[in-house]
C-alpha cells in the first residue's frame, strides 16, 4: 500500500508540473494569464465595494439615531 500510495504522490506532482509548464509555456498561455490577472482584479474591486458598501450602511444607520 505504501508504495502505490507513494506511486500516485509522484505521479499526482508531475501532472501538476507539467500543467503548470504548459499554462506558462503553451498554446493560450497569454490569454490565460490575462484571465487570472482579470479575475484577480475583479475579485478584489467586489471586496473593496463590499467593504465601502458595509462602512455607508453602518453610517447610514448611525445617522438615523
Amino acid at each position: 500500500m505504501e508504495i502505490t500510495r507513494k506511486a500516485k504522490e509522484e505521479l499526482e506532482n508531475r501532472i501538476d508540473r507539467i500543467e503548470e509548464f504548459i499554462g506558462k509555456k503553451g498554446l493560450g498561455s497569454n490569454y490565460l494569464q490575462k484571465a487570472k490577472k482579470t479575475q484577480r482584479d475583479i475579485n478584489l474591486a467586489l471586496a473593496v465595494g463590499g467593504v465601502i458598501m458595509i462602512a455607508g450602511v453602518i453610517l447610514w444607520m448611525k445617522s438615523n439615531d
